[in-house]
């Protein structure tokens, strides 16, 4: 044993390692606790009914799927409350702003040299013009009054624009005749059978009237209507949208005036206020009764026009704010050019109908009884007045056959009363608002109609602005100086070019030399130079816009138009000379001047007429080459001098005033 002891002893001492047992698989064994089964699928009777997943959005997305699922209902309730109820003022607002924003960024990112978005600066002009006409034509009412502002002073626009806004002076849509029937009743409390006293039964005793309208502008039209008493009336009915609208457009217009000024540095927001006040007068017809019945008055005490013109009398009791009532005029307009001159055939020493202010005959002498009775197959609205067509034969190629000096002469006439005599100008004296009639001696009668866009001139600008037209044909260019610096004007030739519509020559013509001159001595430009150039000669007209004359922007319209309605007759008269005349014989007979000074005008005004041969000298040689086919017209040779001008400015005129 203790042998046995030892050995183990020396073992450890020796330090024997134990070899690792490693065991083989082979080797192991698994244990199974239970009997073996074969696998088997569940069945599904047994298994628990399935949940269903909800699957959340982010919740950023609920909130903004609600939001505009709110918003898209709130726009489209406004929308239709505002259809209805507000005759869609603040959706053509809207429009409006969108409009102006889009034209507003084209222009401030494309208006250079070399556009980035677009291939030329004329390019640029079309689409934005074309934006301009959809908007004017879209929202329609007081829209298309300011689109036919614009295009009567179109011919300073780029090309573009006075191409697009020629299409301005087309009728505007009726409204139908619900619509009148509720405007009347509105504003008289009454049918249109009660105020008028008409039928449409063909009552006895019971005047008749047209349910079509004979006429259709922006913001009113014109029915005619016989009334019980046998007078012969024009009604002029409000369109029932414009009410609503007016305020709205206005607002929306002067917005964007503002922020125009303010964007592109052009002094333009000062003169909207007046504008506007303007527009709205326009759509008050106790107004237009008003200026209608003032001139009335003045035309009659004034013997150089009484018996040469003739303004409609309106019947006050027939008439309200959106309802005017006066007397029907049978005549033609101005346009017809053929109608004035074409062969008169209605008799020895009479007038056409309603000449003189007689009343209109209800059948013409030696003519065929005309039946103004509803025919069975007539259609819903017939149009009843009689036609007093006569006189032009029947071939009906007649024509008034009275001289187109006479007529425009006595236009001409009738408008620089206004402006220097009377300081009451009818500011819209298109060839639409002139009818001609032939008087029984064979000379014609002028009859000017719609009243509601008038100017009432200061006293004090009145003198001024006579003394400035006097000064023009005399070359005073220091009293045209001192005038239009009163008015705040930066340049005074360029406003006297503007104001006599002809290149002034009594100046030094200082600023058109610097701009005809660049680095290489050219004396054309690049479009952007000139458009540049033309921004910069509005900013010098203007100068000092606190102190720049309101009327003149009517004034100037007037101006503009009568010089159109020269041009589009052939010239036959010296428009300036006439005008000049007026400003000068004004001076003398002002009762707001005192005896002395109208003595002292007395003496230059004969003075004047003598410095005014010379014009005479230039109108014959005028009319002379016109005679012999060498040329076209005092205006259209002033026009075409005025663009030559306009170009040295950055404007190319290239029509006239009413083509289109």
């Amino acid at each position: 044993m203790i042998h046995g002891l030892r050995l183990l002893r020396g073992a450890a001492t020796h330090h024997v390692r134990p070899r690792p047992v490693t065991l083989q698989p082979s080797l192991g064994r698994r244990v199974q606790s239970q009997a073996w089964q074969p696998l088997r699928p569940p069945n599904p009777a047994e298994l628990p009914k399935p949940k269903t997943r909800i699957v959340k959005p982010p919740f950023r997305r609920r909130k903004w799927v609600r939001r505009l699922f709110v918003f898209s209902a709130l726009l489209g309730v406004g929308w239709a409350a505002d259809k209805q109820w507000n005759a869609a003022s603040l959706t053509r607002s809207a429009r409006t702003f969108y409009t102006g924003l889009l034209i507003g960024l084209d222009y401030k990112i494309n208006f250079r040299a070399h556009p980035p978005l677009v291939d030329s600066i004329e390019e640029l002009h079309a689409r934005n013009a074309t934006r301009i006409f959809e908007l004017l034509r879209h929202n329609g009412g007081l829209y298309l009054k300011i689109g036919q502002a614009i295009a009567m002073q179109s011919a300073i626009l780029p090309p573009e624009f006075q191409k697009m806004f020629a299409k301005m002076f087309d009728d505007a849509p009726q409204n139908e005749w619900w619509e009148v029937e509720k405007v009347i009743q509105e504003d008289f409390g009454k049918s249109v059978e009660e105020v008028f006293g008409v039928s449409f039964a063909e009552e006895p005793g019971k005047g008749v009237m047209e349910k079509t309208a004979r006429a259709s502008a922006s913001v009113a039209q014109v029915h005619w209507a016989r009334l019980a008493d046998g007078r012969e009336v024009a009604i002029k009915i409000q369109k029932r949208e414009i009410a609503s609208q007016v305020g709205w457009d206005l607002w929306a217009f002067k917005v964007v005036a503002k922020v125009y000024t303010w964007w592109f540095d052009i002094p333009l927001y000062v003169l909207v206020p007046y504008i506007t006040e303007r527009l709205m007068l326009e759509t008050d017809f106790v107004n237009e009764a008003n200026n209608a019945e003032k001139m009335r008055q003045l035309v009659a005490r004034e013997k150089r026009l009484n018996g040469r013109v003739y303004i409609p009398e309106v019947y006050r009791e027939l008439s309200s704010k959106r309802v005017m009532t006066a007397e029907w005029i049978e005549g033609i307009r101005l346009w017809d050019k053929e109608g004035i001159i074409g062969q008169w055939q209605g008799g020895w020493h009479q007038g056409s109908p309603g000449a003189g202010g007689t009343r209109l005959p209800d059948l013409p002498k030696n003519h065929s009884k005309i039946d103004t009775k509803v025919p069975e197959d007539a259609p819903q609205n017939p149009l009843l007045k009689p036609d007093r067509s006569y006189w032009r034969g029947r071939d009906s190629k007649g024509g008034l056959g009275v001289s187109l000096k006479t007529t425009m002469n006595t236009i001409v006439d009738l408008f620089s009363a206004q402006m220097f005599l009377w300081g009451i100008v009818h500011c819209d004296p298109h060839p639409g608002n002139i009818f001609l009639r032939r008087l029984p001696d064979g000379s014609p009668e002028v009859v000017l109609i719609d009243h509601g866009l008038y100017i009432q001139m200061d006293p004090k600008f009145r003198h001024q602005y006579a003394l400035f037209w006097k000064s023009l044909l005399a070359f005073d260019n220091a009293t045209i100086s001192d005038i239009v610096t009163s008015w705040g004007v930066g340049n005074p030739e360029i406003f006297a070019s503007a104001t006599l519509m002809r290149p002034y020559q009594g100046g030094d013509n200082g600023l058109l030399e610097e701009l005809r001159k660049d680095n290489k001595g050219q004396w054309r430009e690049k479009a952007f130079e000139m458009q540049v150039k033309a921004q910069k000669g509005m900013k010098q007209i203007l100068g000092d816009e606190t102190k720049w004359p309101h009327e003149l922007i009517f004034i100037g319209r007037n101006l503009r138009i009568v010089q159109g309605n020269n041009q589009f007759l052939g010239s036959p008269v010296n428009r300036i000379k006439i005008t000049g005349l007026w400003a000068s014989r004004a001076l003398t007979e002002s009762h707001d001047l005192s005896r002395s000074e109208r003595w002292s005008n007395w003496v230059k005004h004969l003075r004047f007429r003598s410095v005014l041969f010379l014009s005479d000298v230039v109108f014959i040689w005028y009319r002379f080459k016109q005679a012999l086919g060498m040329g076209r017209g005092m205006e259209d040779e002033i026009e075409d001098r005025m663009k030559d001008m306009a170009k040295e400015f950055g404007v190319d005129l290239n029509h006239g005033v009413f083509e289109g």
